[in-house]
């Protein structure tokens, strides 16, 4: 209906009502029009009929860069699946952590593991570093932003217990010492990175496994990444339940 209203402008016959009109739109999408203004008015027209097509190009980059991704990570986040399901199944655990963004798919993670997927299974091991705000703050306050998930490595981490690292850039300071604890514990990491893998890349041992997204833009590599950890807990209870695809 929205749509069609603002087509149906005819600018060769504007008039005060057809202005308002177009004004109260224009504000209803959050925009400002300067009323009796008919060169402002006909681009902010434009503006709103342009903003359909913009929005359908996020649709076809993320469609790419989930099929470009598909191509190259398959295949490791297959192994990644292997690697939780053996920690899990010898009675070790998950942590995971990330800044922003990926603190929030690094919980999303470690809830999907802890209540359950799509399909009703025991709870499984697992921890999210960036949700208790005591340890963040005082580790954060005592020891510096840096260690906030080093310290907790360091403290919840078992021989080989699992890290799952998220960093869109790969060069967050303290998912890098998250890493570096990790392995000082024997640990095994699963690091999601994309923009080339960055700092982190070079810190990853032969059983580490890197889901390095092959895109430059930030957005796009965080939704490849949640797409990876639903792939992940969908292949644990693949492994668990039996495979219903």
């Amino acid at each position: 209906m929205q749509g069609r209203l603002w087509r149906r402008i005819d600018m060769a016959s504007l008039d005060l009502a057809v202005i308002g009109e177009a004004c109260a739109l224009a504000r209803g999408h959050g925009k400002t029009l300067l009323p009796f203004a008919k060169n402002s008015l006909e681009h902010e027209i434009m503006a709103a009929m342009d903003m359909t097509s913009h929005m359908t190009t996020h649709f076809d980059d993320a469609i790419d860069a989930l099929r470009t991704s598909a191509q190259e990570l398959a295949a490791p986040l297959s192994v990644g699946v292997d690697l939780v399901f053996g920690t899990l199944a010898n009675n070790g655990k998950v942590l995971a952590c990330g800044n922003g963004g990926s603190a929030a798919d690094a919980q999303h993670f470690i809830a999907e593991l802890v209540g359950r997927f799509e399909r009703d299974r025991l709870p499984l091991a697992g921890v999210a570093l960036n949700t208790d705000t005591s340890i963040l703050t005082a580790v954060g306050n005592d020891y510096g932003f840096d260690s906030i998930f080093e310290r907790q490595v360091s403290a919840l981490g078992q021989p080989g217990d699992v890290l799952v690292a998220i960093s869109t850039s790969g060069n967050s300071p303290n998912v890098i010492r998250s890493i570096e604890a990790a392995h000082d514990r024997e640990m095994s990491v699963i690091a999601l990175t994309g923009k080339g893998g960055g700092q982190i890349t070079s810190l990853l041992h032969e059983t580490d496994v890197h889901l390095c997204v092959p895109h430059d833009r930030t957005m796009r590599i965080q939704e490849v990444h949640i797409v990876l950890l639903h792939a992940l807990c969908d292949g644990i209870d693949a492994l668990l339940l039996g495979d219903t695809l």
